[in-house]
């Protein structure tokens, strides 16, 4: 999978331009704050079909404009696609691909597929339960449209429950038959998320651990860690343990159970990485996971995604930058970088000097 051309107009600080991509190396090179994180930020919009940094979609409009158009042309093993997005500023964003309008999100994440990494991502080990859990749900989302759609729902009847559970709070603590209503609809589609997640946490731990090894010769272990202790989780049990708990998230008046609190355990050489393990080993496991989710999508989908490189170079030590740059030789990668000369360039790298939002 690689992709062939870019063009944006209106979109963040730049007016127009256009990227003709290699299918291999490209580096965007430039000072900072001169636009080149926006470049790989579009192309993560028609893979995710959010921004990865912007909480609102019209901060992704060029100032004093009123809608942002977006476009890439892209193909895979089996043939070849463009795909347009237009985003309005006061409205909603619209996308389609060869002239077919996508509707839902879920539909227009199963045709790109992406693995950005950006030094927030070093945060993968360290930080909080939230950045693990988007990093199992970006991975399976871009696989399994079914995966996202029960997301969704899930996620749809949690803030009802919240919301609910909040009035119960404030009105005294008193029951609620509705209360199961929203714990039946959480354990249905929870207990597809769940099963999801196991299975997905298997198969990159068994890829990570490869990697780390030949990184550093050190042991990783990625353990899935559910915030619903149970052996079974088919969508009674998980509906009878949300069930047996509902004073105590009545007393607290939010959902303190379900699949919005797992996490992930990751341990190098035995130890917990998040409160044992260096900051070298931090940023190992990270960089492994990442590789570990490449692998993992190459596995499900048959070739490679494209990778999108934030800037990350200059994060790692040489080693490290060595062995990622040997890992993604034959991969599509774009990378940002404020120095070129941390970038292993060779003939096929392809060069764009970003200064204010223009190509020079």
């Amino acid at each position: 999978m690689y992709i062939k051309k870019l063009k944006l107009k209106g979109f963040r600080n730049y007016v127009e331009a256009e990227f003709e991509f290699s299918p291999l190396t490209n580096v965007i090179y430039g000072d900072n704050a001169q636009g080149k994180t926006n470049i790989l930020e579009a192309v993560y919009l028609f893979a995710q079909g959010r921004s990865h940094r912007a909480k609102s979609d019209r901060e992704l409009v060029r100032f004093g404009e009123d809608f942002a158009r977006l476009s890439v042309d892209f193909e895979d093993s089996k043939r070849s696609y463009s795909a347009n997005m237009q985003i309005v500023k006061n409205g909603r964003k619209s996308v389609s691909i060869n002239h077919v309008h996508i509707m839902k999100l879920s539909k227009l994440m199963s045709y790109l597929n992406v693995v950005m990494f950006s030094p927030e991502d070093l945060n993968l080990v360290k930080g909080s339960p939230n950045v693990r859990r988007r990093f199992i749900d970006s991975s399976l989302s871009q696989m399994y449209p079914l995966y996202l759609a029960s997301l969704m729902e899930y996620n749809k009847a949690l803030n009802q429950k919240n919301s609910l559970l909040k009035m119960l709070r404030a009105g005294g603590g008193r029951a609620d038959p509705t209360l199961s209503v929203w714990n039946e609809s959480l354990a249905q589609s929870g207990a597809k998320i769940m099963e999801a997640r196991r299975g997905f946490v298997k198969r990159i731990n068994k890829a990570a651990q490869k990697i780390q090894n030949e990184i550093s010769g050190e042991k990783l272990y990625i353990k899935y860690h559910p915030s619903i202790r149970s052996e079974d989780i088919s969508k009674d049990a998980i509906y009878e343990y949300l069930t047996a708990r509902e004073a105590r998230e009545i007393d607290m008046g939010s959902a303190l159970y379900g699949v919005q609190r797992d996490d992930l355990e990751i341990f190098v050489d035995e130890r917990e990485a998040r409160l044992f393990g260096s900051q070298g080993q931090q940023r190992t496991s990270a960089l492994s996971m990442k590789l570990a989710q490449a692998e993992y999508i190459k596995e499900i989908k048959g070739e490679y995604p494209v990778m999108l490189l934030d800037d990350i170079m200059s994060e790692l030590d040489i080693n490290r930058r060595m062995y990622l740059a040997e890992r993604i030789r034959d991969k599509q990668v774009l990378i940002t970088s404020t120095d070129t000369d941390l970038i292993d360039k060779s003939t096929d790298t392809k060069l764009f000097h970003i200064e204010n939002g223009t190509v020079i």
